[in-house]
Parts: C-alpha cells; structure tokens; sequence
C-alpha cells in the first residue's frame, strides 16, 4: 500500500501553504517525510537543500504537532528555557512570548494549561530556533476564537518576515482566509494544487438563483438549461446548480420574467468535498 504516490512540490519562500485532505489522504506521512521521521520508499526529498534530518538538527525547520512534546510538571517558562538552551542560536525568548500570546501563562505547570493553551507553548517552542520552514499540523486545535486570530495574526507577520509555513487544518474557514495556496490530498496523491480562487473555478459549479413572482412556470423545471446539474424550487423561487452559470442567466433573463438574478460560488468547502470523492481521471495537478 502506498501512502503517497507521484507527490511533487516546492514551497516557495515566505508562503503560507495549506496542505488539506481528508484522514488517510496522506498529510501526515508527509509532514513525517519532511520532519525526517520516516524515509520515502522512492523518490527524493530535500528541505531547505538539505535532507530532512540536518535540517531539522540546524534548527531551520519547526514544527507544531498535536500531541506530546510537552513536560506537565514544569512551568511555561520552564519549557522555553529548557527547550531553547538547545538551540546553538535562537530568538529572543521576549519576541516568542509576544508572538505566541504566551504572557499570561509563564507561571502556570504545563500539564494545567489547556488544549489550546498547550497548542500556544507548542507554537512558541517552534519558534525558539528562528526556523526558516513551520509545519504545522492543526495548529489552532483547542483554541478559543481570540487565540487562533491571534495566531494567524502572528502567522502572516511570520510569512512577512520571509518564513515559509506548511499547515494543515480541519478548519476550512482558516484555510479559505489564510492560505496564499491549497493543496488538496486524496490517496495519496495531490488532486490539486493552487489558490484558492484558483481551486474554485477549476472544481467548482455555480448557484443560480431567481424569483418569479407570479410563479415558477412548470416548463421551466423541465426545459434543458446549459450545464444544469441539480434544481430546487418553490413556489416563486428557482434554484439551479450549474457548471455554465452565465448562460444559464442568459437564458433566465432573455426566455422568462425572472428577476433578482443572483449568481454565487462554490465554497472552499464544497470544492474539498467534490475532489475528495473523485477519482483519479477527474483529479487535476
């Protein structure tokens, strides 16, 4: 069985790159690959010109995970300094405190800070070795609302500052507003790869949406409409999903009295779900 196959990529430096798939798709075994945890059975890897394993020794590469890792009878501050007197250089411990929204939990035993707090100290350990590369496994899991736009808010500063950042996440919404590109895992293989723009107009259909106030006329329900997929109705609304949603407003707006022509698009969301369930002839690179 092959965790992943034909699976090609270069993040480009200062991208914040989200790496999105269902469980059993692959993420993990790359984020493996790359941390030098397991070694490819084909094929080669290289992180930061280097193989995985000295990358990570140099300290160049971070990581968040969601577990383990983590000591629950010392303090917060502890684990920083106990985790950056391995570094040969690191950041100012001032600096991961700030951008990991740790101040208010320096004192407190890390084994009675919660989920989403221990998710903060494990963002701030990441940080210590002032890594070039951050994987980020569910990175915002456990947090409450405030914490992951904090974190996000510090992770775009990251991106700024020319850090390169792989993340995966079960938050849609996150990876819809935060990553610069998407790359979508299916079986082991990459069925797309690119904006977010990008993914919807390549996957995606459309929602045509229109009122008839004196009612919806039955031959429209019946008449072929270009690319119509699915149509619902009631009595004075019509709602079709389509993959030509102009020629089907066209067609509403010159062959019937349809008014409030409304025209949306396919969410991040059911894109995912679309090439999740497709199989390799309707995978795209």
């Amino acid at each position: 069985m092959r965790a992943l196959h034909d699976v090609s990529l270069t993040l480009p430096r200062g991208q914040i790159t989200c790496l999105l798939g269902t469980n059993g798709a692959g993420k993990s075994t790359l984020i493996d690959l790359i941390l030098g945890l397991t070694s490819p059975t084909a094929g080669s890897l290289e992180v930061l010109g280097d193989t995985p394993r000295n990358a990570i020794n140099s300290g160049r590469v971070g990581a968040v995970l969601q577990t383990g890792g983590l000591l629950p009878d010392i303090t917060v501050k502890e684990t920083l300094e106990l985790i950056g007197a391995t570094f040969p250089t690191r950041r100012a411990y001032s600096d991961v405190i700030e951008r990991a929204g740790l101040g208010d939990l320096l004192s407190r035993r890390v084994g009675r800070c919660s989920g989403g707090e221990q998710q903060r100290l494990r963002f701030g350990l990441a940080l210590l070795g002032d890594p070039e590369l951050l994987l980020l496994d569910e990175p915002t899991a456990g947090m409450d609302a405030s914490a992951r736009r904090h974190f996000w808010e510090s992770m775009r500063s990251e991106a700024r500052a020319g850090r390169t950042i792989l993340f995966t996440t079960h938050y849609l919404d996150e990876a819809d507003a935060f990553a610069q590109r998407i790359i979508m895992l299916d079986k082991g293989q990459i069925r797309a790869d690119g904006t977010t723009e990008e993914i919807r107009d390549a996957h995606a259909t459309r929602t045509v949406r229109a009122s008839f106030p004196a009612g919806v006329p039955a031959s429209l329900l019946r008449a072929p409409l270009p690319g119509a997929l699915h149509r619902e109705h009631t009595a004075t609304a019509l709602t079709i999903t389509t993959r030509d949603s102009d020629a089907v407003a066209r067609y509403l707006l010159t062959h019937t009295s349809a008014c409030d022509i409304t025209i949306s698009a396919h969410s991040l969301e059911e894109s995912f779900v679309e090439l999740s369930s497709a199989g390799p002839d309707n995978s795209t690179r």
